[in-house]
């Protein structure tokens, strides 16, 4: 019977880039920029690293299908090198290959490294259609935003939310994303928005505003995993380990019955569900210190905190008007800046969230340290509420 990788496997050191228009650097350099930080985070040389995996999403421009940049631009050993790409949770799941190695043993000590450089590819979220044998080869639905708009219909259905509650929801989820990422040295935004410039900022896909909705960027991001024994035996005392990592996908239920509603996502409650069981949490809204959630738009930060079961059905527009997921609030969301303020290279993203939860459990996030951190969750959301993927982690301190 599974008993899951809690407390298998620990990080041993990460690293990020600053995320922003990096058009002076392309994306070996970013994973070199990354991967230094994680090197000498976790007081290894590149030798000892048994195998690696990149994530890469969108980015064939630049990176291309294999893994191979990826070992060319570290220098690496001839060890197993793979590229791995499930959308938006491309990241994540890097992680969780690297992490499900070590816990395997397969392999002492790996590598996850996410990277994309978006902004010299063209790519603004709004691809054409270009169509495959089965599928269009990438978002056969139309628009990200159009996607996500009808989300927030039907959640205010559902629920019976006015509009102007709603709007105003969404407004604060972006309002309080600018105010954290102004705090952050590697935030692609750093400024502060008034909530006003956000309410009457021009709608994208009704009811999302321009405010409502992240840009893409360029960065990297990365992790080095290995075991706690091995961790101690490096001279690391303050071990921050995996406590779970767990994905789930559509197999078509959503857009193809009549049973869902289109008001939450089904994937990331199915996620949450195996990784609160996977890390032994039975009350996450007193255990987890804060969160990292997919806020490709603001509407979906919203849903997801009830979906992840941290807003009872209904309720979540009146907790984050009341302040429950702000900097100083009861349950941080984002107090990075999130992607409102990262913006979203596909393929770093997940372990961009990865690196923030990293260094609060560490005590190392500057003016945006939360007090202590015992448990922290990242969430990705790949695709559209109607077909998608979620990939949910949480991580800890051993023990």
């Amino acid at each position: 019977m599974a008993t899951g990788i809690r407390d298998k496997v620990a990080i041993l050191g990460m690293g990020c880039t600053s995320f922003g228009e990096r058009w002076n650097m392309g994306s070996e350099e970013l994973m070199v920029e990354a991967f230094t930080e994680a090197l000498a985070d976790a007081g290894i040389e590149r030798k000892d690293i048994g195998a690696a995996w990149l994530g890469a999403a969108l980015d064939d421009v630049n990176v291309g299908n294999s893994a191979l940049p990826l070992a060319f631009a570290l220098r690496l050993p001839p060890i197993p090198v793979t590229r791995v790409e499930n959308m938006c949770a491309t990241g994540t799941e890097a992680l969780r290959a690297a992490t499900y190695a070590v816990a395997s043993g397969a392999c002492d000590i790996a590598l996850a490294l996410g990277v994309e450089k978006l902004k010299d590819t063209g790519y603004g979220g709004l691809p054409l259609r270009t169509k495959g044998l089965a599928n269009d080869l990438w978002m056969p639905y139309g628009s990200a935003p159009g996607s996500f708009a009808q989300l927030a219909g039907a959640y205010a259905r559902r629920h019976g939310i006015a509009a102007g509650d709603l709007k105003r929801a969404m407004a604060h989820v972006s309002w309080k994303s600018h105010q954290n990422g102004a705090l952050n040295p590697k935030a692609h935004l750093r400024k502060p928005v008034a909530m006003d410039t956000i309410l009457n900022a021009p709608l994208i896909a009704d009811p999302l505003g321009l405010f409502d909705c992240c840009g893409v960027s360029d960065g990297a991001a990365c992790a080095i995993v290995t075991t706690p024994d091995i961790a101690r035996g490096l001279g690391k005392t303050d071990i921050v380990t995996v406590k779970a990592i767990q994905l789930s996908a559509s197999n078509g239920w959503e857009s193809q019955h009549g049973a869902w509603d289109g008001s939450y996502v089904r994937n990331t409650r199915e996620a949450s569900r195996r990784a609160y069981a996977e890390a032994g949490l039975n009350d996450p809204r007193a255990q987890l210190g804060l969160t990292e959630v997919h806020d490709c738009f603001s509407i979906t930060e919203l849903v997801t905190m009830e979906d992840l079961g941290l807003s009872d059905e209904g309720r979540a527009p009146f907790d984050i008007l009341d302040g429950k997921f702000d900097r100083e609030g009861e349950l941080p969301c984002q107090i990075d800046g999130g992607l409102k303020c990262f913006g979203h290279p596909v393929g770093a993203s997940g372990l961009r969230m990865a690196y923030e939860v990293y260094s609060q459990l560490l005590g190392r996030a500057g003016a945006r340290q939360r007090g202590t951190v015992d448990f922290g969750l990242t969430h990705n959301l790949g695709g559209a509420p109607f077909n998608s993927v979620a990939a949910v982690s949480i991580l800890g301190r051993l023990g």
